[in-house]
């Protein structure tokens, strides 16, 4: 199929972006890699496509004790910055080199990503493992939500319509963290059947976000013991994999996520 039709408008600023999204049924586009294939199934058909990609919204930077990242940043720019290859940094870099092929890595952006809030996305468990918090701009200013709290279901999140994702702010973690994202892949369409994020502290309990296997990414809590936690989560089986199949992968990226994160923040090799 191919999309309906649609209007078209580029815009050069930040403002005139909020302006353009005050229509009704507005979508932002990005690098289009998450909404141009829902909307040539018709499952998503909006009046108006606002297209951001002019916007300077890129770019990664590290202040104030916190990486920030662009919304517009694209997986290949996570993929290849310095900052984001650290032991306690390397779960967002090693996650984004995973991330589709060569054209949705250099195309697709991390907030276009997280406001699709596909359940089956692999960065959304990284950065809720890592204690990211969003920052949502509307013309009423600008507001911060914790990432946790921004996922609600699947494709639905916390983003008013009038708002636009401008930044994802990571704490830097302690000296001695080590992080790292696992996930089994379907063949066919990369998507992650189960996936794993670990961050490990040198004191303190270890932080675990898992996706592909639920409504949407979850972060286990901080002081269960991760197999006791995994009981308690709600999987759910389709065509691609019974849940039985999913609860036992999950345990398994779990599992390498922990020891490939303790092998990083110990200065040893991957796990």
């Amino acid at each position: 199929m191919i999309p309906a039709a649609v209007r078209y408008q580029r815009v050069e600023s930040l403002e005139d972006a909020l302006d353009a999204l005050a229509e009704p049924d507005s979508k932002a586009l990005a690098g289009g890699q998450s909404l141009l294939p829902v909307m040539k199934l018709r499952i998503a058909r909006p009046s108006l496509l606002v297209d951001i990609g002019r916007l300077e919204l890129g770019g990664v930077a590290q202040a104030d004790g916190e990486v920030r990242i662009g919304a517009l940043a694209t997986w290949d720019a996570l993929q290849r910055t310095a900052e984001l290859r650290t032991p306690a940094l390397t779960a967002i870099a090693e996650c984004a080199a995973g991330i589709g092929d060569l054209q949705v890595r250099n195309r697709g952006t991390v907030g276009g990503s997280l406001a699709h809030a596909d359940p089956a996305s692999d960065m959304p468990a990284v950065l809720l493992a890592l204690g990211a918090r969003l920052r949502l701009r509307s013309h009423g200013g600008e507001r911060a939500v914790p990432l946790w709290e921004f996922f609600l279901g699947p494709f639905l999140t916390a983003l008013g319509e009038r708002e636009l994702v401008t930044e994802i702010a990571v704490p830097v973690p302690p000296a001695g963290s080590g992080s790292a994202y696992v996930a089994v892949e379907h063949p066919a369409s990369g998507f992650a059947l189960a996936g794993a994020a670990a961050l490990v502290r040198p004191d303190g309990p270890a932080s675990v976000a898992v996706t592909g296997v639920g409504s949407q990414p979850t972060l286990l809590p901080a002081d269960a013991d991760p197999e006791d936690a995994l009981a308690g989560i709600d999987v759910f089986g389709d065509r691609f994999a019974p849940d039985e199949y999913r609860k036992h992968l999950l345990g398994v990226v779990v599992r390498r996520a922990l020891e490939r994160a303790r092998a990083r923040a110990q200065g040893g090799q991957e796990a």
